[in-house]
């Protein structure tokens, strides 16, 4: 199929710009959503009231979910593909709505570009989205600078001190940019004016609890109730503080009133979507709002939504802890892939990207055999999208689909990057009828009331292929100070790389006989899970040696280039 597509040159911010963008009242009247209902910013979009979710709506939807393989350093699609997949369920007569997280300025200006898909599958208007968008990610940002700053001012303070020891304050201030010199920094030097000295610093606004707690709250009132959960430390006497102990949870719920509410926009082909929520997969749950999850179901038949990286980090998060705590069932999965990603775990260099090699390729294979396993410990059997690239060879593509046959999965291939929706009805028409089917059977892979070692054993073991699990002294410690606090029957959320199904980014392929190494624990009692961290994981990311940002132009129009 291969050699009967043509492949555009077209940067996707010139698609974009290029694009017939209808006014968002004309969006929402496919939604059966009354102008009355939105709350606009400007022209092109618009924030939905949670009012307009519908419970018994909610149950006849269709969720289907998009994950991939272990990704290359530039991803392999899953957004253009859930883009493309929702425009292609439109093309075949479904009412289809796509779901997607927010886009973080530390990737749009380092390394990754934005995240609103690519080439003819993607949603508009495309630079505001990458570019503060709707002002969620800075509302985020101000609650969680709030808490730090009455934090400080709590141990300044003489009247009103709550004796809270600041050795062990574990809450950071956080930005939405990629600044590796504010990991580590010491605060309220200067004098006795400016507060106590302590160390401290910032992670990037996707690892903020503050996002995590607004993705997974169900309403504004359970909101609420989970920043006032957020754990601070302890006090002198060993007490644990939390934000209620401060009587912060209002203030910061008042900086979120509108950031908790979803946002409108379109498609390049001028269907609805939904950009709500932006954590990261490596470090956080790395799903889209619960809200906007089920406001998509409460507004369409068939909702199209993602999670961040590979199936072992967002997958797994998206099926273990989202969908418990949402009380959401999935009712197909689709496992993105890159002929690209295969090469690279096949041993290609990056300049071989683009070089075609049978045999790399099904060395590749391995990692991709590995996920489609992990995706039907889930009670999904995962149908596999090839997004394709012009370097595809067709010999490539048929080597995929013969080896995924053989694991009694279908692999399409799928071009909505170079067709929009015309390239994947192939691939939604195989979704429908998987759904039709029934054969869906979802189920979680462990029970939260499990010990927390038990927990981690099974997602380190199964998902990953590890062979054993290494704690350091500090982590020891810490499951100590879980058992004390009673969190130890929440779910793991595993901070760990997102470059290999081990904790260790070299190990490419499906990896055997390594052992996992948990180097401590954080705790998001608010959003409602535990935090090992794997390895040499970092909160707070850095910019490559060139960054995006060289790249890009404004003239005094305000017209951007090299935004991608």
């Amino acid at each position: 199929m291969i050699k009967d597509i043509q492949f555009h040159n077209l940067k996707d911010i010139q698609i974009a710009q290029s694009a017939n963008i209808l006014l968002i009242k004309d969006i929402a009247c496919k939604l059966n959503l009354t102008e009355e209902e939105l709350e606009t910013y400007g022209n092109y979009k618009a924030k939905i009231p949670l009012t307009v979710l519908d419970d018994e709506k909610i149950k006849r939807s269709n969720l289907i979910l998009v994950t991939a393989m272990s990704p290359t350093p530039a991803g392999e699609g899953k957004t253009t593909t859930s883009i493309g997949l929702s425009e292609g369920l439109n093309k075949l007569n479904k009412k289809s709505i796509v779901v997607l997280r927010e886009p973080s300025l530390g990737p749009v200006f380092g390394i990754k570009g934005g995240a609103a898909g690519g080439g003819y599958a993607q949603v508009i208007p495309m630079e505001e989205i990458n570019l503060h968008f709707n002002g969620d990610f800075s509302a985020i940002e101000k609650a969680n600078n709030l808490l730090a700053a009455l934090i400080d001012n709590n141990i300044q303070s003489k009247s009103n001190n709550i004796n809270l020891d600041p050795r062990t304050i574990v809450w950071k201030r956080v930005m939405d940019m990629n600044d590796r010199s504010l990991r580590e920094i010491v605060i309220g030097l200067g004098g006795t004016g400016n507060g106590v000295p302590r160390q401290d610093g910032f992670n990037i606004t996707p690892a903020s609890e503050v996002m995590a707690i607004l993705c997974m709250a169900e309403n504004f009132s359970d909101l609420k109730v989970r920043l006032g959960r957020i754990f601070i430390g302890y006090t002198f006497d060993r007490t644990p503080v939390y934000a209620s102990d401060l009587k912060a949870e209002n203030a910061m719920a008042i900086l979120l009133k509108d950031a908790i509410k979803p946002n409108l926009v379109q498609t390049l082909e001028n269907n609805p979507a939904i950009i709500h929520g932006g954590p990261f997969a490596n470090i956080a749950q790395g799903t889209n709002t619960i809200i906007a999850t089920k406001m998509g179901l409460s507004l369409a038949d068939y909702v199209v939504t993602e999670a961040g990286f590979g199936a072992d980090l967002g997958a797994e998060k998206f099926f273990n802890i989202k969908c418990v705590s949402g009380g959401l069932m999935p009712k197909a999965l689709v496992l993105v892939a890159t002929i690209r990603a295969l090469r690279h775990h096949g041993g290609a260099t990056k300049d071989e990207y683009n070089t075609p090699s049978l045999e790399k390729v099904e060395l590749g294979f391995e990692n991709l055999k590995k996920h489609i396993e992990n995706c039907k410990l889930f009670g999904l059997t995962p149908i596999v999208a090839i997004n394709g690239f012009p370097s595809d060879s067709q010999e490539e593509l048929d080597l995929i689909k013969f080896k995924c046959e053989a694991l009694g999965v279908k692999a399409i291939e799928a071009y909505g990057w170079a067709l929009g929706g015309e390239g994947m009805k192939e691939l939604a028409q195989e979704v429908v009828n998987y759904i039709e089917s029934g054969d869906s059977e979802f189920k979680p892979l462990y029970d939260w009331a499990l010990p927390v070692r038990e927990k981690i054993d099974i997602i380190c073991k199964q998902i990953y292929g590890a062979e054993n699990v290494v704690y350091s002294k500090k982590a020891i410690l810490d499951l100590k100070r879980i058992d004390k606090l009673g969190l130890s029957e929440l779910p793991m959320c595993m901070a760990k790389t997102q470059k290999s199904l081990s904790d260790n980014e070299k190990l490419l392929g499906a990896p055997s006989g390594f052992e996992i190494n948990i180097r401590e624990f954080e705790y998001a009692v608010g959003a409602g899970f535990i935090i090992p961290i794997l390895g040499n994981m970092m909160r707070m990311p850095g910019l490559p040696a060139i960054p995006a940002s060289e790249q890009m132009f404004i003239d005094d129009q305000g017209n951007i280039s090299g935004l991608s």
